[in-house]
């Protein structure tokens, strides 16, 4: 099996108008069999009334909620298209919200039927004035957040506390099990003047999460998007988290986290010896 776990479509406020089936043409060209379409879901109304900083990550955040049945009945139908030349997979790239488990539980109890592969992803921590958007711009992640922290490091132990919050979280029977990007809050690393490495409570965290995961039978995203940011640079996780991850028996899914069609399928040949058979 060959497969692109992370991808996205038009319905993403800050992706591409490409039609979806341009990514998928792309992933049958390289020879993919399995090709999963996770959309950003919407987020609370509330939880985004309270997030700061710039108004266009909070904005562009999750596709609209009024367009999640368009979304789900047009996958569908590209699934029963490309049937006979690739495997496609429908599904969210859900959000974890702090205060709103309720909320997200009830989302996915309603849609989680209609899909069959999700991720469970952290894009805000608590910061200045709010919830803030991690993956944004380094500037807004270094006066949001950073600062908040009073360092990198500490940003990134907070950030992680939180992912393990979510692995812990009880969202229901649809909850997602895969874990999107672990170590996102890496994305603006060498924009600072400062040690960015874990530090040993990030690692205590580190560990703990991937103990819950092996527990909890949850996949691992190999998210190679921060190969191509230049203040990143390496994948998230980093490959040795990876390995790590991958001696634990943890089932390591590649995901390109393709918001343009030429992203699908990128870094495959770098990291395909780390994935899962």
């Amino acid at each position: 099996m060959k497969k692109d776990g992370h991808t996205h479509t038009h319905y993403c406020p800050h992706g591409s108008i490409e039609s979806v089936e341009e990514y998928i043409m792309q992933a049958i060209k390289q020879g993919f069999t399995d090709y999963s379409i996770t959309e950003h879901a919407p987020l609370p109304t509330a939880f985004l009334k309270s997030a700061a900083g710039e108004q266009y990550a909070i904005d562009t955040a999750g596709m609209r909620i009024e367009d999640v049945p368009t979304y789900l009945t047009e996958m569908h139908d590209l699934k029963k298209k490309y049937a006979s030349q690739i495997n496609i997979h429908v599904g969210f790239e859900i959000d974890y919200a702090p205060g709103f488990e309720d909320w997200t539980s009830a989302f996915l109890n309603e849609f989680g039927p209609q899909t069959d592969d999700n991720i469970l992803s952290l894009h805000f921590l608590q910061g200045h004035g709010g919830w803030r958007a991690i993956d944004y711009c380094p500037e807004d992640y270094k006066e949001g957040i950073v600062e908040y922290y009073g360092g990198f490091q500490e940003a990134q132990n907070a950030y992680l506390s939180l992912l393990l919050q979510s692995i812990k979280a009880d969202l229901g029977p649809y909850k997602p099990k895969r874990i999107g990007h672990i170590t996102l809050c890496n994305k603006f690393e060498r924009y600072f003047d400062e040690p960015t490495t874990f530090n040993e409570i990030g690692e205590s965290y580190l560990n703990e999460i991937l103990q819950e995961m092996q527990q909890r039978q949850l996949s691992l995203d190999l998210n190679v998007a921060g190969l191509a940011k230049p203040y990143c640079l390496q994948t998230y996780p980093p490959l040795p988290i990876v390995t790590q991850a991958k001696q634990l028996g943890i089932n390591i899914v590649f995901g390109s986290d393709a918001h343009k069609s030429y992203e699908v399928g990128r870094y495959y040949d770098m990291v395909a010896n780390y994935l899962s058979d």
